[in-house]
């Protein structure tokens, strides 16, 4: 049986390091049954390694809970307390690829997603954005990924029923990451 490596135009086979200050880890869930709520985390890093062949690469990733910011600082405090994310005893949430697959001109990474100490497979539908030079001598890359996880499956399961039927948070989360890596140098 022969391997055939999928050829992307432009690809570096390298190490890079998340360029969070170019980068975003953003997330929508449903509130009062009506609307959408948006936030992101402000810090957070990680480390992207593309191998030779595409489908052997790997990300690992950490993100500081206690940055969240919904834009509303009481939402924000609650979001970090003991009802959901738990930061004082949970403070990070992790990603760890387990592999990196293609279906056709689509590309996927499913990993272990760790929150308030469980931890569970979850498949990032991806978007290579590119690979080039920047403007300090260095080699970026690119990368969009989505995907919806269910809040519960990670102990983040507080109820909040409203008046007349409904919650106000919903259980499924979207979520959607913007990432510019830095290629390490030797």
């Amino acid at each position: 049986m022969t391997s055939t490596v999928t050829q992307i135009p432009g690809y570096v086979v390298g190490t890079w390091d998340i360029d969070a200050s170019h980068s975003t880890v953003g997330f929508s869930v449903r509130h009062m049954m009506v609307s959408k709520v948006r936030g992101y985390f402000r810090d957070f890093s990680g480390e992207i390694v593309t191998a030779e062949d595409p489908a052997r690469s790997t990300v690992t990733a950490t993100i500081d809970l206690g940055s969240i910011d919904t834009r509303q600082e009481q939402r924000d405090a609650h979001i970090r307390s003991a009802d959901f994310f738990d930061v004082d005893n949970h403070p990070q949430m992790t990603f760890r690829s387990t592999s990196v697959r293609t279906d056709g001109a689509d590309w996927f990474v499913e990993g272990d997603l760790s929150i308030k100490g469980r931890s569970k497979p979850v498949t990032l539908a991806l978007e290579l954005n590119g690979f080039g030079p920047d403007a300090y001598g260095g080699t970026r890359a690119g990368f969009s990924a989505r995907t919806e996880i269910n809040r519960n499956d990670f102990g983040v399961d507080i109820k909040m029923p409203m008046d007349g039927g409904g919650v106000v948070v919903g259980d499924k989360i979207t979520v959607e990451l913007e990432i510019e890596a830095v290629l390490r140098t030797a």
